[in-house]
């Protein structure tokens, strides 16, 4: 059947119309009932995503949400020490990896079990992440004896420019630690919502997000450790509403330019609902 320039314009627009509803309705489910966790984030945790503003056209905003690991590649705290939105966590060993529904026996069965162990496909997990919690100070007190172990260095070698250097460095990352990296970290991952919740019941602390996780190997000391990487989340960033965009764009505009210069600040809260994809619920401050 051949079809009209008519028909071909109303087919489109029923798919368009069928595409909306689709989209309306998942917000609707997401947003039904009680929220499954609301957290208050500052600029620390939500950024603008990177690019943002480069396209003209764009006159939307959204926010990313920064949120990290305690990698277990990392060695000595360095630039954070940590992964950014992704990482190998500490925490996830083998016993968690084969709770997952990974493999964990194929390592073990030589180079060609370990390469179909990491060539195993990724498999969405359930992502708890904790603000301000326990995580959050291991790594600012990393970062605090790594300034001191520098500064041990730079005294002891006070003619060194290269250790005046590093201790200079390892002051400017504690710095960064103590009032600008984020405070948010992955600290465990599972299949059940209802045993993460049961085990995580504090809904301003503890939010729970889908994310992709892939199996991985670390060795160290010769020896090989099952782990995975965290790749990424389901829903990477939150759109602004427009109602909010007149709060927060003075403090978005204003960039970070040192450590002891963060620029403004802003507080604001982000709501996660029943299909675990977030939204930006309102935004208490901002200076």
């Amino acid at each position: 059947m051949k079809l009209t320039p008519w028909k071909t314009f109303a087919a489109g627009a029923l798919l368009i119309v069928l595409a909306n509803a689709v989209a309306l309705t998942g917000v609707y489910l997401n947003r039904s009932g009680e929220p499954d966790s609301r957290l208050t984030f500052s600029q620390r945790e939500l950024n603008l995503p990177w690019g943002w503003g480069m396209a003209k056209e764009n006159s939307g905003m959204a926010l990313r949400l920064n949120w990290r690991v305690i990698d277990a590649s990392a060695g000595e705290y360095f630039g954070g020490g940590y992964g950014v939105s992704g990482g190998t966590p500490e925490w996830l060993d083998e016993v968690r990896m084969a709770a997952l529904g990974f493999d964990t026996a194929a390592p073990a069965e030589g180079t060609a079990g370990r390469r179909r162990f990491e060539r195993a496909l990724p498999r969405e997990v359930l992502l708890v992440l904790e603000l301000a919690g326990p995580a959050w100070q291991q790594a600012l007190e990393r970062a605090q004896q790594n300034a001191a172990r520098h500064e041990a260095a730079r005294l002891a070698n006070a003619d060194s420019k290269e250790f005046a250097a590093k201790a200079k460095r390892a002051q400017e990352l504690l710095k960064l630690e103590e009032t600008q990296n984020s405070r948010l970290f992955a600290i465990d991952a599972g299949l059940d919502r209802t045993v993460l919740r049961a085990k995580y019941p504090d809904r301003s602390r503890f939010l729970i997000l889908k994310a992709t996780l892939r199996p991985r190997l670390v060795v160290h000391d010769k020896k090989t450790r099952v782990t995975g990487h965290v790749s990424a989340l389901a829903v990477t960033q939150t759109n602004v509403p427009h109602a909010l965009r007149p709060l927060l764009e003075p403090a978005l505009a204003t960039r970070r330019r040192t450590a002891g210069d963060p620029g403004a600040h802003f507080e604001a809260t982000l709501a996660v609902g029943q299909r675990l994809e977030p939204w930006l619920e309102s935004v208490l401050a901002a200076r």
